[in-house]
């Protein structure tokens, strides 16, 4: 419950809709505990009274209380909907406590003679509760572990058809199915034995009443009306106490989810925002400066992933960053727009520790092509403008035409109205990629990342998209990160990273002159040994 409680605080901008449910709530239970009575009046002062006009009355009465109990119960649902349905287990303890109290109030020696059913009955269901709720914590979990093994062959499914693999992971669902159907089946065997302990209990009730009631009537003690109505109250407390347990499994399932999703919230984020953050001078251009970054995922100086880094990205270059694979490229770019911090030293914008902006306002002037391409179920259309869901229709296939990708787009069924499956997989790797760039472009931003987002583009049209993104964006800082020589050749500044450092840094033919890591890289992609072995 501890977990759950934690999330109650979300309930806060619904308050007047909960308090309004609550009294809906309240005012049904009443209308519920006042019918026995009534019935108990009808009974005495009326049947056996002989006199017709109070059954008339009260049975007047009986149907108007009805009526409302019936347009405050559908009210009460309605605003409970609208909230949640956390009041909904609210009715059944306040129906208990109200009708415990009114067979005392209707006969205090037939409510003493009960009280030990009760008590009984009580015990019962804390057995059943305080066994169910681990039961089903164990079945969440267990269902948890099922998704996650259906999840994992759904996405992968051509990696497992091209490894031949389907018997195995058709083997490893079994096991984990069968797993799950087996505590399933457990669960439900035991929670089967309350029903009829519950049965038990409330006949062995009634038995009660009926005996020690029927003996006190015939002495003179106790009206039949009397007893009615504590028959009435008797299973008014009964039934509540059934649905408390029944909703034992709601609760353990809601405990399991509000324990995950208060993993996440109460997850505090990385990178915080200073209490009076700066404002970044005014104007598109950018000057981005390292100096003297270290970094770090975990925040400590082990094992750096960058180390010493220095370079400055003036305003209208592009800057390439070039390395093998693990070399530290992409972490240099993320730290650009501070999706994380620095371990030490500092990254400015225009002179400004990007540690004292708030991130938001430097995202606004950030346009980025992530090395893993992310499409959304959508259009065409939908994607490139997703950045900017208010651009025009020219301005959504210009940014197409620069990105190269104008011309299959029409060529697709529906051009630009063409649906884009989930993560784009009726396009090709080539295809996503020209369209996040596409969607990159539209933004006009003021710095512009790409991570490796034409390794899946041919040469030809990679240069061509580089030529449309200089007069697309000439004044705007970009980054690009590459292992491909070709995609760096014609930026204003290559900086060649090793092992998380920055070995050399200057242009194509300045590092052709003094950097032996960057001839390499060169010789292996685009020099003699390339040509000796085409011939």
């Amino acid at each position: 419950m501890s977990q759950i409680k934690k999330l109650l605080y979300f309930i806060e901008p619904y308050w007047r809709r909960s308090l309004v449910s609550l009294l809906l709530l309240i005012s049904v239970v009443v209308m519920d505990l006042t019918l026995p009575r009534l019935i108990q009046r009808v009974i005495d002062q009326g049947i056996n009274g002989g006199n017709m006009q109070v059954v008339i009355t009260t049975t007047i009465w009986m149907l108007v209380i009805s009526v409302l109990q019936t347009l405050f119960a559908l009210a009460n649902n309605l605003f409970s909907i609208q909230v949640g349905e956390s009041v909904i287990g609210t009715r059944a303890p306040l129906l208990m406590i109200g009708s415990i109290i009114l067979m005392f109030v209707t006969d205090s020696r037939l409510a003493l003679m009960i009280l030990p059913v009760l008590l009984a009955t009580s015990i019962v269901i804390i057995f059943f509760v305080s066994r169910m709720g681990p039961l089903f914590m164990t079945i969440q979990k267990k269902l948890d572990k099922l998704n996650t093994v259906l999840q994992e062959n759904i996405a992968g499914v051509r990696l497992v058809k091209s490894f031949v693999r389907e018997e195995h992971e058709g083997s490893r669902f079994a096991v984990v199915n069968e797993d799950y159907a087996d505590r399933n089946t457990h669960v439900m065997r035991f929670m089967a034995t309350l029903s009829p302990a519950m049965s038990v209990f409330v006949n062995l009730g009634m038995v009660i009443v009926i005996w020690a009631g029927g003996i006190q009537s015939v002495q003179g003690d106790v009206s039949v009306g009397q007893i009615v109505a504590f028959i009435n109250y008797l299973h008014t407390t009964m039934g509540p106490l059934g649905i408390m347990v029944m909703l034992a499994n709601v609760v353990a399932a809601a405990s399991a989810s509000a324990e995950r999703i208060n993993e996440v919230l109460e997850t505090v984020p990385e990178v915080q925002d200073v209490p009076e953050p700066q404002k970044l001078p005014e104007g598109r251009a950018k000057r981005i400066r390292f100096e003297g970054v270290d970094f770090h995922y975990n925040g400590t100086n082990d094992g750096l992933v960058l180390n010493r880094v220095d370079f400055v990205a003036e305003p209208g270059q592009t800057v390439a960053i070039l390395g093998a694979t693990g070399a530290g490229k992409s972490s240099i770019v993320n730290l650009v727009p501070r999706f994380y911090d620095v371990t030490s030293g500092k990254i400015t914008w225009n002179g400004v520790d990007v540690r004292d902006v708030r991130q938001s306002d430097l995202l606004l002037d950030v346009g980025i092509v992530p090395q893993e391409t992310i499409l959304f179920s959508g259009s065409v259309r939908d994607n490139i403008s997703y950045g900017r869901p208010s651009a025009s229709e020219e301005e959504v296939i210009a940014a197409a035409q620069a990105a190269q990708a104008h011309d299959f787009i029409m060529n697709l069924p529906n051009g630009y109205d063409t649906r884009v499956e989930e993560r784009g997989v009726n396009l090709s790797g080539g295809q996503k990629q020209r369209l996040a760039i596409a969607r990159a472009l539209l933004l006009r931003p003021a710095v512009l990342i790409l991570d490796d987002s034409t390794s899946s583009v041919d040469v030809e049209t990679e240069t061509k998209i580089q030529d449309a993104m200089k007069s697309w964006l000439q004044d705007s800082t970009s980054f690009v990160v590459a292992q491909r020589i070709s995609t760096v050749l014609h930026a204003d500044k290559i900086l060649v990273v090793d092992e998380g450092k920055i070995v050399a840094q200057g242009t194509h033919s300045e590092l052709m002159r003094t950097s032996a890591v960057y001839q390499e890289i060169y010789d292996s992609q685009l020099g003699d040994g390339v040509k000796l072995e085409a011939a």
